[in-house]
């Protein structure tokens, strides 16, 4: 937006943006003013701010807004002044004050907000000492007094955003005008950018492909010269001498302009670079924020949380400069919300809770941020009591999530994974503020959203530490490029735990599937040829390329590609929305030569590693380990909504030797079911996306899934609910009541038979 183009914004909008610079500021201060209570500084920056957003709503004629500004600056004003100390009874007031002018700002009732502002009013009243009022003289005088320079001040606050527009002496427009770009621009100018690095570095090859013609024309040259050596002499022939000359000459003429031709293009190659890496960086720049302009709100909520739970606490951001991706900054806000709050509830100890042990009475959480090789590192750190490690095994051990043995052999490391599972928590009761367990498993689901690694660590009595390792922008993606069957294929780096050279001697089998041990774990291992379908390599090298990636719950997988390309930095591309949800595939990228490479979705990929590492996958590696082939297991789809059900049912038939492949929902197992064979298909009916009914009249009405059976497992026992799914082409109606008496096995083998053939 130029600065002809200030006329479409209202004065209310300038009003808003005001407001929300100036009550950051206030917040700031008053949070600053509860530590310290005659801060000089904080009370200054208090006032300004009182007093400025009191000039800019009498601008725009807010009279409510007016009236709750002057009673905060005249409270503010007193305690500059010495009348009144600063107490936390004002300190609460005035962060109401300021909550009552975003209130008015955002078009509320007019009758509800003088309301809520004659009660504002009322409890001003009541907190100000009759000395702390200031007479007429010391009251803010007239708007029209423009030599008051306070009142100058709140006169041009509220036009801040038209300052920078306005043309100066010279014709110029100042450089802090303000430009209105939507995110989507930014996006589309981002992928421009990069788009135009990829073609700049594709001069560089192109010029090493020259360099390569030098050295051939060099090599020529020296064949000719070896050639006018070893001929007889020709002395009394002319022509000949003559034709070999000018071979020559016409060589060197062309070798030499060869050199300047590569002079010039190296010139042209190092300048296009070099303008397209600025572009690229001053547009990424422009999609960046600094992060505490994401997080700076933090320290009022915290602040309200403790003395909601009757703590003291403070906030202190660490690295508020550092520059964050305007998106990941957006998403960062209710997984940073989260984490804060388990801090404060979960992590510090009462007030005097923290005196008995020697601390201070006022909690302290450490809110970091820091960008470390090329990615993004957020911490959220607290002094507290930190995680009872033995009490975090006794409610794993609870909750059945693993047994006494196993349990007691977990790592710390393992052991702390189990608080991000969906639903946990070792609250005993809840609350308003926790107890649910669903903070942590947010804080996971939004890292892995945007390709980033969460992490815990903790030392008990003394705190604990979250960290979040995230890329610095969504547009652009550090990959480790493979092989596979002659197609280049990238790995997120935040997805890899390890790459290695692994021989072949090395592998064993467990169970009938491929292992290796690493640093005491047992690794599964599957080619990535058969994950993707791709065939098998004709020819079976003894070292074996080999990328590890974390399934999560302590696992890990193998991956074995055919070779690694090193590392880039790819500009991501998405792909098109008509192909849909493409497997194992989140993304694309054009590579510096042009050529496409495709992006793993590593999360897809696990769930595909891990179909084939239950089924008879591995053929390869079995052979070279000398492993007979195992007989066909009947395959079985689980779709249901529910984790515990889902989860009982895989369990259920997985130990009577099916092999099960799960479905989260109707849509997830609608395509589940068109990837591959199933000998049955068992459904819930109340599902989101596509219910149960939907689905089964799907396959009966497609040509190869029509004769699938199909079993329906639902709550309802209803003669019409069972009437209704058999109308719709299942073959069996059970009801999940019956789990307990193992009548689902007993349904499966009628229907199908045993579970090997």
């Amino acid at each position: 937006m130029t600065d002809e183009d200030f006329s479409q914004v209202s004065m209310l909008s300038l009003f808003q943006a005001e407001l929300e610079t100036q009550s950051q500021a206030l917040t700031s201060g008053l949070l600053a003013l509860e530590r310290d209570p005659i801060a000089a500084d904080a009370l200054d920056a208090c006032m300004r701010a009182a007093h400025s957003l009191k000039g800019a709503a009498r601008i725009i004629d807010l009279m409510p807004a007016v009236k709750v500004a002057n009673a905060m600056e005249d409270c503010l004003v007193a305690a500059q002044r010495g009348h009144l100390r600063v107490r936390r009874e004002h300190i609460d007031a005035l962060l109401q004050g300021s909550d009552l002018l975003k209130l008015i700002a955002s078009g509320s009732s007019s009758e509800s907000a003088n309301s809520e502002v004659e009660t504002f009013l009322a409890k001003f009243e009541e907190l100000s000492l009759p000395e702390a009022k200031p007479g007429p003289q010391d009251s803010a005088a007239d708007f029209a007094t423009p030599d008051h320079p306070q009142e100058q001040l709140a006169t041009t606050s509220s036009a801040n955003l038209l300052v920078g527009a306005v043309p100066q002496a010279d014709g110029s427009i100042g450089s802090d005008r303000m430009v209105r770009v939507t995110a989507d621009s930014l996006n589309r100018l981002l992928g421009l950018a990069g788009e135009s690095l990829m073609e700049a570095r594709r001069l560089r090859p192109f010029a090493d492909g020259l360099l390569r013609l030098k050295r051939l024309q060099s090599d020529l040259a020296s064949a000719f010269d070896n050639l006018h050596a070893v001929l007889p002499p020709v002395s009394n022939d002319a022509a000949v001498v003559e034709a070999l000359a000018e071979a020559q000459r016409k060589l060197r003429l062309s070798q030499a302009f060869l050199a300047e031709r590569l002079d010039e293009l190296d010139s042209v190659d190092r300048k296009a670079t070099d303008l397209a890496n600025r572009l690229y960086d001053e547009t990424l720049a422009s999609r960046m924020r600094p992060f505490e302009d994401g997080v700076r709100h933090y320290a009022r909520t915290i602040r309200d949380l403790g003395r909601t739970l009757g703590k003291r606490v403070r906030l202190e951001i660490v690295g508020g400069s550092t520059g964050i991706d305007r998106d990941i900054l957006e998403q960062l806000d209710a997984p940073l919300g989260h984490l804060l709050r388990n801090a404060v509830d979960h992590g510090l100890e009462p007030p005097e809770e923290r005196l008995a042990m020697g601390k201070p009475e006022e909690g302290l959480i450490r809110l970091e941020a820091r960008h470390n090789a090329g990615l993004l590192q957020i911490a959220v750190v607290d002094d507290g009591r930190g995680i009872e490690l033995s009490k975090l095994r006794e409610t794993v051990v609870a909750r059945q999530l693993a047994t006494r043995e196993s349990a007691d052999t977990l790592s710390e490391t393992e052991l702390l994974a189990f608080l991000f599972l969906p639903g946990f928590s070792m609250k005993a009761g809840l609350t308003d503020v926790s107890g649910r367990g669903v903070g942590l498993d947010a804080v996971q689901a939004m890292t892995k959203q945007v390709r980033g690694v969460a992490s815990v660590s903790s030392e008990f009595g003394h705190g604990t530490r979250f960290q979040l390792q995230l890329p610095l922008t969504l547009s652009v993606l550090r990959t480790l490029l493979v092989d596979v069957d002659g197609e280049p294929y990238a790995f997120p780096l935040a997805a890899i735990s390890k790459t290695l050279k692994l021989q072949r001697t090395e592998i064993n089998v467990l169970q009938g599937r491929p292992h290796f041990r690493l640093n005491d774990r047992q690794i599964g291992l599957v080619t990535a040829r058969e994950v993707l379908d791709r065939g098998e390599p004709g020819s079976e090298p003894d070292e074996l390329s080999v990328v590890i990636v974390d399934a999560g719950r302590g696992d890990a997988y193998g991956l074995i590609v055919d070779r690694f390309l090193g590392e880039r930095e790819l500009v991501i591309r998405p792909l098109d929305p008509r192909f849909a949800k493409i497997k194992d595939i989140s993304a694309a990228a054009l590579m510096e030569d042009g050529s496409p490479v495709l992006i793993f979705d590593v999360d897809d990929l696990i769930r595909s590693v891990e179909k084939l590492a239950s089924s008879s996958g591995f053929r390869a590696l079995r052979r070279a380990a000398g492993s007979p082939e195992p007989s066909r297991r009947k395959r079985v789809l689980v779709i249901d909504d529910s984790l515990t059900v889902r989860e009982l049912q895989r369990k259920m038939l997985g130990n009577y030797g099916y092999e099960v492949q799960v479905a989260v929902d109707g849509m997830d197992g609608w395509n589940a079911v068109r990837s591959g064979p199933f000998d049955l298909v068992l459904t819930d009916i109340d599902m989101p996306r596509m219910d149960g009914i939907e689905l089964v009249s799907l396959i009966r009405k497609d040509a190869h899934l029509k004769n699938t059976p199909i079993m329906i497992v639902s709550y309802k026992d209803r003669e019409e609910d069972r009437a209704r799914g058999l109308d719709a082409g299942a073959d069996y109606y059970l009801t999940k009541s019956s789990f307990q008496d193992e009548a689902l096995i007993h349904a499966v083998v009628d229907m199908i038979g045993e579970a090997a053939e």
